[in-house]
């Protein structure tokens, strides 16, 4: 399963990029917003970051088009910025269209804010790289999420669609695994939820024992 950071900012990405070699990125515009900068400069700082390699950098189009053609000409504008640069295209019939045409130019698409099968379905028949499930989202609302992914990559291989599984909107280390366990192709979080992954108490414990043990026993 493929390591995607979820943010918009430089610092968190360079740590992400040296200590972890991350697979890829996500941003959208609430990243952008948090980020503190301008959306261009933002987007360009990134592209920076990851040029020279062939990782996804996903970006968002203007949340507020409704029409496929306005989503399609935008699409198009930003993937010119960064041969890295994958288009965000939210699930709506206008979306799913853009995704088709977009897909036909050559543009690589993430079809993003999903949340059922039939969405994913839609967004895999319309050709789309990358599909992201909301897991952290439908939780946090009450509906239960550990079923969609499994579900969804059950549907692209029942049919051999190509898009790769992106489990998003992750919110801790148990909704990490189960991403994992139910196929998911590619994972993407914060900065801070990776780093309490990597941590565990009972690991902090045999740390300790082991360090006691180190301190009292002889060097020679």
């Amino acid at each position: 399963m493929k390591l995607f950071l979820d943010s918009a900012k430089t610092d968190e990405i360079e740590h992400a990029l040296e200590l972890w070699d991350v697979d890829g990125l996500t941003t959208n515009p609430r990243h952008i917003q948090a980020a503190g900068k301008p959306f261009r400069k933002a987007i360009a700082e990134i592209a920076r970051l990851f040029s020279g390699t062939d990782k996804p950098v996903s970006v968002e189009v203007n949340p507020h088009l409704t029409d496929w053609k306005q989503i399609v000409a935008e699409g198009l504008e930003l993937s010119q910025l960064s041969p890295n640069f994958v288009i965000k295209v939210g699930a709506s019939e206008a979306g799913f269209k853009a995704i088709r045409e977009l897909t036909a130019r050559g543009v690589r698409v993430n079809a993003t804010l999903i949340f059922s099968v039939a969405q994913a379905w839609h967004a895999a028949r319309a050709g789309a790289a990358f599909i992201s499930p909301f897991l952290g989202w439908k939780e946090q609302h009450g509906d239960a999420a550990d079923a969609l992914i499994r579900e969804v990559r059950t549907m692209l291989d029942n049919y051999d669609y190509k898009a790769e599984i992106i489990a998003a909107a992750i919110r801790n280390g148990r909704q990490l695994a189960d991403a994992a366990l139910a196929g998911a192709h590619c994972v993407t979080a914060a900065l801070v939820v990776y780093q309490d992954s990597f941590r565990n108490p009972y690991t902090n414990m045999g740390e300790e024992i082991f360090r006691d043990a180190w301190d009292g026993t002889p060097r020679e």
